[in-house]
């Protein structure tokens, strides 16, 4: 469906069809309607589907023609990087509308506080909050939030993961009873479902593709000893001299230096963030990323969700994640907006039983490969022993269903 047909203002087409975009994603075309109707939502889709526009194109669409500063709509989100990359959103879809909006999160200095308290007080239009500073303000009693008529909870399944409940509740408390409340999620556990029982009001459900890569990804995994890990991502990383974009995943802040460290030994530049980094350097590194000037970034998994970064070329998981559904995750930076992109997992001996889960959870069988005959034979795949069920089919190569753009058209931390 094209978004000439999801009944939103010339203004908004305008600012779309000069951003390339005509068609809407299955979440968009689905979630816009509803929004834009009044109606509570809780919606699970996946990564990277554009579920960010599915909510801010029709809040846009009813903030055209306010006439006055008021807080209108507020955004919580788990990370500070989530945060920055929904306000920049919001500025370049409201290109040719007057909306304000101010992302407040966390590792700022005074200067950063003063505005933040401005647009709390005198008001903007959106705001764009992680729980741990909003509560910071919101103590403070000068928080004016009586004209607030939407409420997004983005990416509602990792904030409560990372224990932000208390807080999501007490920010409830200070929203005005009669508001819209829209909950966005890329997976529906149990927990999702009991909030959204306590702060929607008769919702409406979007389920899309729940739990399941995309359909661009080529998956594959790399059956490795630990020793032979650093081994094994040089030969892949040498082996794809061409690609201009690669996150390698690990699963702490203390292998980040580390794989930083090994790879710059072995003559191949890469770049490491985690929340041991300053916000300002943090945002350098996600710029030099962005720009193509950094071409190999190594991360935890503060990463592997909500940055919108466009045409990451691979994803490789150094570990295999806790959480079957952070695998989901970290592989959907890759593959995005009809593009197609290359995940690699190595894979040891104790983890094997973790992969079998997500092959189990993504019903897929991911083909499984021993590193290279002189760097040496790798452990052997134990196919039994999760007592998960077996994946149904093989891994797919077809393309998913995204943003259409025109030819030629140029373009986490806890509180």
């Amino acid at each position: 469906m094209k978004f000439t047909e999801l009944n939103l203002k010339p203004a908004l087409i305008e600012a779309l069809d000069y951003m390339g975009f005509e068609t809407a994603t299955p979440i968009q075309e689905k979630a816009i309607p509803m929004v834009l109707d009044n109606k509570d939502l809780i919606a699970c889709a996946q990564t990277g589907t554009g579920k960010t526009a599915a909510f801010v194109l029709p809040i846009l669409n009813k903030l055209i023609g306010k006439k006055d500063t008021s807080i209108d709509t507020l955004v919580i989100v788990p990370t500070r990087e989530l945060a920055i990359q929904i306000e920049q959103q919001i500025q370049g879809l409201s290109y040719f509308i007057s909306v304000g909006s101010k992302a407040i999160y966390g590792g700022g200095g005074g200067k950063d506080w003063s505005e933040e308290k401005e647009a709390l007080t005198v008001g903007t239009d959106i705001i764009v909050a992680t729980p741990g500073k909003l509560i910071s303000h919101l103590k403070l009693g000068y928080v004016n939030f009586k004209n607030v008529k939407h409420l997004v909870l983005d990416e509602a399944d990792r904030m409560l993961d990372m224990g932000f409940i208390d807080d999501l509740q007490k920010i409830i408390s200070f929203l005005p009873k009669t508001h819209q409340t829209l909950l966005f999620s890329a997976t529906m556990p149990k927990s999702i479902n009991l909030l959204a029982q306590k702060i929607l009001n008769n919702p409406e459900e979007i389920r899309l593709s729940i739990s399941k890569p995309a359909a661009g990804v080529t998956q594959s995994v790399y059956l490795t000893f630990d020793n032979q890990k650093n081994k094994v991502l040089q030969y892949i990383l040498e082996e794809r001299k061409d690609f201009e974009s690669i996150i390698i995943f690990t699963s702490s802040k203390l292998k980040v230096s580390e794989i930083v460290k090994d790879l710059r030994r072995g003559g191949i530049p890469a770049t490491g963030i985690s929340s041991n980094l300053e916000q300002d350097k943090r945002e350098e590194v996600l710029r030099g990323f962005r720009s193509r000037r950094i071409r190999i970034l190594v991360a935890t998994d503060v990463m592997s969700r909500g940055i919108d970064i466009k045409e990451i070329n691979m994803v490789i998981n150094y570990d295999v994640p806790h959480d079957a559904e952070d695998y989901v995750h970290r592989v959907g930076r890759t593959a995005r907006a009809n593009t197609t992109g290359e995940a690699i997992t190595l894979i040891n001996q104790k983890d094997m039983h973790r992969f079998r889960k997500i092959e189990a959870l993504i019903e897929m069988e991911i083909p499984k490969m021993q590193p290279p005959a002189e760097i040496g034979e790798g452990p052997k795949w134990e196919a039994k022993g999760s007592g998960n069920s077996r994946p149904k089919h093989k891994h797919s190569n077809n393309k998913k269903r995204n943003f259409k753009k025109k030819p030629n058209q140029k373009p986490s931390d806890k509180q």
